[in-house]
């Protein structure tokens, strides 16, 4: 039995990581065993061999993009329910995500850059702004903004649903479900 993979995306700051640990513990409730991944651990993994941010452009942005697609791809297909915050916000990943995950289910953290610079957890938009940092996506790097996702969480839309990552997680896991994912 194939798994399904929760692909969860948006710049720096928009809450991925929060979205996918809510949803993680809300798929746990419904006696799922899901796997998480996250952006950040597992660039540091999988690619050691950049040593700082100039070196960390859009074509080693893609490669590392596409290793996290593979890994997706063959943990679904051992029938896991896999759960993965990440930028990685290019046309190549979606159409590979979308041709080669069976059971592939898109979600857009659609947040503007001026609640992004607010929020800043890594300082990431503070250091590119002060020119200390290079390759911000959604910046100086150009991403795809997706067009095609299955649920968009759009924060000018939705502000008071953001206020609560239950919320969004509960939202996340009724679209699943209507999508039978779960």
């Amino acid at each position: 039995m194939a798994g399904q993979v929760v692909w969860i995306t948006g710049l720096s700051g928009a809450g991925k990581t929060t979205l996918a640990k809510e949803t993680v513990f809300l798929l746990q409730k419904h006696g799922l065993n899901p796997i998480l991944l996250d952006g950040d651990p597992l660039r540091k993994i999988l690619n050691s061999n950049v040593q700082n941010a100039s070196e960390y452009d859009r074509a080693e942005r893609v490669k590392i993009a596409l290793k996290y697609a593979h890994i997706c791809q063959l943990l679904s297909s051992q029938g896991f329910t896999v759960v993965i915050a990440t930028i990685s916000m290019f046309k190549e990943v979606y159409l590979w995500n979308q041709k080669n995950i069976s059971k592939y289910f898109e979600v857009y953290l659609k947040v503007p850059l001026k609640e992004l610079r607010c929020r800043d957890p890594k300082n990431l938009y503070k250091r590119f702004y002060n020119g200390d940092l290079v390759n911000v996506a959604g910046l100086d790097l150009v991403i795809d903004e997706p067009t095609e996702s299955n649920m968009i969480l759009d924060f000018e839309l939705q502000p008071t649903a953001w206020e609560n990552p239950t919320n969004l997680a509960s939202c996340l896991v009724q679209e699943l479900k209507k999508n039978d994912l779960i």
